[in-house]
C-alpha cells in the first residue's frame, strides 16, 4: 500500500508487499524488498538497498549524502541494509564515501535520533539507543548495546557483546564482552548481563575474565600476554578476544 501523497521516483524498485506512508520521498536507484514498512515523512536517498521486513519510522533519513567535505555527490556510493531492522524516529544513516558503502546487517534496532555515518559496517542484533552516534568507518560486530548519547570515534571497532554506558565517548577499539564507561571510555568490567542473555555459562564467563586479567592486569606486554593465551588452548570466546586484539588498528581502550 502506497499513500497517495508519497513521492516515489519511477525507477525505484518496491516489492508489492511494501508499505509507504504519507509524505515520504523515495528517490531513484532505491530498492525496497518484501515486507518493508516505510512510515510517514521518511526519505530514502539514491543508492539505498533495503532488505526484507525492515521498518522505518517517521522522519528517518536513510542513505543521505555523507558529511565529508571532500565528497563528490556524483560518486556512486551505496547504503546496504539487511533484514528485520528497525529505524525509529529521525534516525539518520549516510551512504558510503568515495566509492564505498555503508552496510548494516540484520535484526538491528536503532532508537530515535541515532546516527550512522558513512562507510560504517554493522553486524547483527545490535541495539543503538537514543542519540547514539557512530562516526565514519566505525565497525560494530554483533549483539552490542550502545546506550544513549554515546559517541564512537571514526575508524573505531566495537566488539561482540559489548555494552557502552550512556554519555560515553569511545576513542579506541573496544574488545568483545566488556562494558565501557566514561568521557574517554574505559573498561569497567564484563558485560555480564549481555553474556548471560547470550547464553554464556559460568565457565565461559570465567575464561573471558581470566583472559582480560592477563591482558590488562598482569604487567606483561600485550604480545607476550597474547602468546600465553594462545598456548593455553583457548576456547572460542578467548580466541575471539585474541583475534580482535591482534586485528586492532587504533589500539584498545584502557582498563579503569
Amino acid at each position: 500500500m502506497i499513500h497517495p501523497t508519497a513521492i516515489i521516483d519511477p525507477s525505484a524498485e518496491l516489492h508489492d508487499s511494501a508499505q509507504v506512508g504519507p509524505y515520504t520521498v523515495i528517490e531513484g536507484n532505491v530498492t525496497v524488498a518484501e515486507g518493508c514498512v516505510i512510515e510517514s515523512g521518511v526519505r530514502l536517498y539514491a543508492g539505498t538497498r533495503l532488505g526484507r521486513h525492515n521498518r522505518v519510522h517517521h522522519g528517518a533519513v536513510i542513505g543521505a549524502l555523507p558529511q565529508d567535505l571532500g565528497f563528490d555527490p556524483a560518486t556512486p556510493t551505496t547504503c546496504e541494509i539487511g533484514d528485520h531492522n528497525t529505524f525509529r524516529e529521525y534516525v539518520s544513516v549516510h551512504r558510503g564515501c568515495k566509492e564505498g558503502e555503508t552496510r548494516i546487517g540484520d535484526h538491528n534496532y536503532f532508537m530515535a535520533h541515532a546516527h550512522v555515518a558513512h562507510d560504517c559496517r554493522l553486524g547483527d542484533h545490535n541495539v543503538f539507543a537514543n542519540n547514539a552516534t557512530l562516526a565514519g568507518h566505525v565497525r560494530v560486530d554483533h549483539h552490542a548495546f550502545l546506550s544513549g548519547h554515546t559517541a564512537i570515534h571514526q575508524f573505531c571497532r566495537i566488539g561482540a557483546y559489548v555494552m557502552v554506558a550512556g554519555v560515553s565517548g569511545v576513542p579506541q577499539d573496544v574488545p568483545p564482552y566488556v562494558t565501557v564507561d566514561g568521557h574517554r571510555a574505559e573498561i569497567v568490567g564484563l558485560n555480564v548481563v549481555g553474556l548471560r542473555r547470550g547464553g554464556f555459562g559460568q565457565a565461559q564467563r570465567s575464561a573471558i575474565k581470566a583472559a582480560y586479567k592477563l591482558l590488562y592486569r598482569s604487567g606483561l606486554k600485550q604480545e607476550i600476554a597474547i602468546e600465553q593465551l594462545r598456548e593455553a588452548d583457548p576456547g572460542p570466546e578467548v580466541l575471539a578476544i585474541i583475534e580482535f586484539v591482534q586485528g586492532s588498528m587504533r589500539g584498545l581502550v584502557s582498563h579503569r
